[in-house]
């Protein structure tokens, strides 16, 4: 009888097996979600809906993007983090939510080294420096000059506490020793209404989020911070060359999933986003943001993601950054 009652366990447990290899080698059989962290219209979102719109084609699948702003990124993460790990939940993570927030916050609710399995990077982007159209200011002398005169008098708005244009604004007062106000939102898109209709003076804000409203003349663009001048648009100056030499703070956006989501399903991701990124109307997309396609692989992320960290740690400590 034990004999018997063995061999069912065993055929029992192989069936599972069985299934449970059968269930992960037909992923994907339903949609999937890709969360981001910031409001819908931003920057991670017009990312989040361009590759996914690719990337739904090779996986056979709708891929529904969720967006879920609040602190940081750190609401989304969070729930990503604790989601099944079948493959159907991802994370349009970016250098905030993976690199920086962990200095910033005191309670993350995430670990964003060991909760999540990298898949692979997916565009970088610079910050612009623009102003409000009212603003009696051209160029970057006249407004760290204008800064001087006001002390706390000006304002600068951002996409949440510890963002990219967070700290880009941190590291402006501490470069041009000015005192200005941090007004944080909870994405890109309710920022740049208010700097626009004048309810705060400028913004660091991404490319991908900026550009549409420096074409229609809505804001008035000052400077980028990368060390470079975008290609499509030379007319905006550096950062660097508009009187504070060094000065850099790239956006970088990736997709993760959470930890224990099986190697099979990881590496058709891994290779589905790597097709996406060749698309040459995503490549034409993301130019046309000033954002640069970065792929990296499922290793090449997590190793990036290491390195990151202790970087962004130092410019939040820096900055005097704090949540």
């Amino acid at each position: 009888m034990r004999q018997h009652l063995r061999f069912y366990i065993l055929v029992g447990l192989a069936l599972i097996v069985f299934k449970v290899s059968n269930a992960a080698d037909a992923w994907p059989i339903k949609p999937i979600r890709l969360v981001v962290g910031f409001t819908a219209g931003g920057p991670s979102d017009i990312i989040a809906r361009t590759v996914a719109q690719k990337m739904s084609v090779g996986l056979g699948q709708s891929i529904i993007i969720d967006n879920k702003p609040g602190a940081g990124g750190n609401l989304a993460a969070e729930y990503v983090a604790h989601s099944p790990a079948d493959g159907y939940t991802w994370l349009l993570g970016n250098n905030s939510i993976l690199a920086t927030n962990a200095a910033l916050y005191k309670n993350l609710g995430f670990n964003p080294t060991q909760d999540f399995i990298p898949i692979g990077l997916v565009a970088s982007q610079p910050n612009i420096l623009v102003v409000n159209s009212s603003l009696p200011v051209n160029n970057l002398k006249e407004l760290i000059a204008l800064a001087k005169q006001k002390p706390k008098e000006l304002n600068f708005a951002s996409s949440g506490m510890g963002a990219a244009p967070h700290l880009s604004g941190e590291l402006f007062k501490t470069s041009a020793n000015i005192q200005i106000v941090h007004v944080p939102y909870k994405g890109a898109q309710p920022a740049l209404v208010d700097l626009i209709s004048g309810h705060v003076n400028m913004m660091f804000a991404t490319s991908a989020s900026v550009i549409p409203f420096i074409k229609e003349r809505r804001v008035r663009p000052i400077a980028v911070t990368s060390l470079q001048r975008l290609k499509d648009f030379p007319q905006i100056p550096t950062m660097s060359e508009s009187g504070l030499p060094g000065f850099e703070m790239v956006s970088w956006h990736g997709i993760v999933v959470p930890a224990g989501v099986p190697a099979n399903v990881v590496h058709r991701i891994e290779a589905e986003l790597q097709v996406a990124q060749n698309n040459p109307e995503l490549l034409n997309t993301f130019k046309s943001l000033g954002m640069t396609p970065t792929f990296s692989n499922s290793k090449e992320f997590s190793e990036y993601i290491k390195t990151e960290i202790p970087k962004w740690t130092k410019t939040v400590h820096d900055s005097g950054a704090t949540e």
